[in-house]
This record gives C-alpha cells, structure tokens and sequence, in this order.
C-alpha cells in the first residue's frame, strides 16, 4: 500500500468544535490530509467564533458568528450536539452517548469552561457569557436596561461590562482581588484601568467577596445588598478536561492536557490544542497555558503536520490576545513572568500608552493600549530576541523597532 493510500483510509477524529477544533480540520485539508476527518462538537450550533459573544452577538448587531467554513465542500464530518464522555487510548476509542467511535489520531480541543460561583447554579438571574446560546438569554437583559451585576473584573467582566453600558443599563462589578485583572497584570500596570470603569459609568467594587445571590440581589461579605435583575458571572475559565480522568492522559496542575512541543500527549496517537492544554515554550523556559483566541489558531497547523507525518518545528509562540473594553483597544504579546525591568511608553493616565517588559534587555512581552503600532513592532522584536535601549523605548515618540541596541 502506498502512503497516499494509507493517508487516505486515515480517519481523523476531532473533539471540540471551536476554533482550535475548526481550525485543526481545516489545517488537515489545507495540508493535503485525504482520510476521513470528524469534528465533534457538544452544542448543537453549526461551528463558531466566540470573541464576537461578548459584543456583536451580546448587543445584537449580529445573529451568530459561525465560521466562514465550508464543512461539505472539504469532506469535514459535523457530529454536532453529541457529549463525548470518555477515550480509550489503548483501544483507539472514543466513548460517547451514541456508543464508541473509533479513531486512527485523535485531537483533543474541548477548550475552557466557565469557573461558577459557588452557590449560585440554579438561582434565576445568574449568567455565564461562554457560549452562543449564553449570549442569546443575555440579549434580552441587556435590551431591557436592568441592574446588572458582575462579578470577576477580569477580561471578560470588563467585556461585558462595556457591552452592558454601551445597552444603557446600570453596572456594578464586583471583584475579590484590590484591582482589576490582578491575575493577569502587575498591579502598577493594572492600576491606570481602575479608573475606565467609573469614566464608563459603571462602578467598579474591589476588595468585594459575593457571599450569597438570592434572586433580585447579590450580597457581599460585608453585608452590602446589591440591586440586580441579572448577574454575570466571569471569574475565570479552565480547561475542559473532566472526561480524560480515567483515560490514562497526563494532566497537568491545572487539570489541562500536557502536551509537548509538537502538541503531542502522553498517549500515542492522540493530540492537545488550544485553551485545554499546555506545551513547554522555549522561548520562555517554561511550559504555558493560554487561554485565548490566536494560541487556537496557530496551533492546528502543528498538529495536522504531525498527523500526516510531516516534522514540524517546536510550537514555541509568542502568545497573543487583544480586549475591546470602555472605548480602548488592548492588546498583548509575550509572557512577562520572568521580566527584570518595565518601561512605560506614555502616560498612562492618557487615552494611549504601551508598557514593555525586558529580561537581560531583551524584549519579552508588551501591552499596548490605543497603539496598534507598538504592539506589531513589538511582537516582531519578541519573536526575534531582540534587545532595546530602555531609554529609547520609553520614549513613545520613538518607534519600537528605532529602539534596538545597535
């Protein structure tokens, strides 16, 4: 049998109909993959984007975000609305609710779920903003002008939290930690957007633990009462792997699939990508975990190369994400955990800054708020190694690439 022919009888099964999921079936094709290729996806929702959630979708401006994706015309089997419960590696099985489906290479991208409030499941009012049918009971609320509360001032409360002002309605956000995205940012570079929270109209709680939601109200620990006819919750996401606890698949701390640097498992044949795994990263010395929209784009096209059996180079990203929030675009490149210094670009009081961090002088990561421009250049120097002039670069004047050492 020739190996197009052994390709060709190849099958392809895919769980997570996402964008790493999409993304991955599509990478198969593109590379020239002739076996069958399955994605399993547990809504019933013809495949989707979830960024445009939190704002087109949310605010009504569109319908849905489906992909731009020709499933038939690519030969890519949809298995929609199906719960994959359980793998069998040794088997090459999957278990589901409809029996077992056999596979050849599995790819496992079932992405992040929403962490709930504890307490909370079941009492009315109380949303989650993760998927499309989420989006569609929070459209009404939002039409409808109420109180709404939020809690968790992280990336995706200050999304909603946008949306929720831009439809009219009151905001609160309530957050456990003293400032906004304190798992995410240093406290200097945190502090500045504490203050677009009331320049939006919405008051911004910190310090504030959710004892208990009763309907029509939120109370914190300090006795508080909140008013609220809805309340969001968004304090954080992790992988969706409870379904591989018996599979013999190595997890990690945060109960993600440990993938290596070809995003291979600890099992033969079977592949992690996106928000449900972790790979080491060279470039930083340590393994990551990334919870966002680019890391499921660029990592299929490693897998597909390794299922065709090709031999791709180390997946060692410069991870990459953006937030639209209270009128400013945000976005950052790199991993700043193991920065020495911290140059600022820009006043941060003001509708523009961009903040660099440097290890030994070479730039590792960058956040640039309102200058897009910073944060290309920015990204290009990170991927290259390349070392800057903390003095130079904190001059916002100064282009960032016009900053490397000489």
């Amino acid at each position: 049998m020739s190996e197009q022919q052994r390709q060709a009888e190849r099958r392809v099964v895919i769980v997570g109909a996402g964008m790493a999921g999409v993304q991955t079936a599509v990478a198969l094709r593109d590379q020239g993959f002739a076996g069958a290729v399955t994605l399993i996806g547990a809504e019933p929702h013809q495949p989707y984007d979830r960024p445009p959630l939190s704002k087109a979708v949310l605010l009504g401006k569109a319908e849905g975000s489906a992909f731009d994706v020709d499933f038939e015309a690519l030969g890519i089997e949809l298995s929609l609305g199906h719960e994959v419960t359980g793998i069998r590696p040794a088997d090459h099985e999957l278990d589901t609710a409809s029996g077992p489906v056999p596979y050849d290479a599995l790819v496992i991208a079932t992405g992040a779920e929403p962490i709930l409030l504890p307490g909370a499941s079941g009492v009315p009012g109380v949303h989650l903003l993760r998927t499309l049918d989420d989006a569609e009971r929070l459209r009404p609320v939002l039409a409808e002008q109420h109180d709404i509360v939020v809690v968790g001032a992280g990336w995706i409360g200050a999304e909603f939290a946008t949306a929720a002002r831009e439809a009219g309605c009151a905001v609160t956000v309530v957050e456990a930690a003293e400032r906004p995205l304190a798992g995410a940012l240093p406290a200097e570079v945190a502090a500045p957007m504490t203050a677009w929270y009331a320049d939006s109209g919405a008051e911004l709680r910190t310090h504030a633990r959710v004892e208990r939601v009763e309907p029509g109200t939120v109370l914190l620990d300090d006795g508080t009462r909140l008013p609220a006819d809805a309340v969001v919750v968004g304090i954080g996401a992790r992988p969706a792997t409870d379904w591989l606890a018996d599979s013999g698949i190595a997890l990690g701390t945060h109960r993600e699939v440990v993938a290596d640097d070809h995003l291979r498992t600890s099992e033969p044949d079977v592949y992690a990508v996106g928000d449900c795994s972790s790979f080491p990263s060279g470039r930083y010395g340590e393994r990551l975990l990334v919870h966002h929209w680019d890391n499921a784009l660029q990592g299929p096209r490693t897998v597909a190369a390794n299922i065709i059996g090709e031999t791709p180079s180390a997946y060692d990203p410069v991870p990459y994400f953006w937030s639209e929030q209270f009128g400013r675009f945000v976005q950052y490149a790199g991993h700043h955990g193991s920065a020495d210094a911290l140059v600022w670009r820009g006043d941060p009081s003001g509708a523009a800054w961009t903040v660099c961090w440097l290890r030994a002088s070479a730039l590792v990561a960058v956040l640039a708020v309102g200058r897009p421009r910073d944060l290309a250049q920015g990204r290009k120097l990170i991927e290259t190694g390349a070392r800057l002039d903390p003095a130079k670069a904190a001059d916002p004047s100064v282009p960032l690439k016009k900053a490397v050492r000489e």
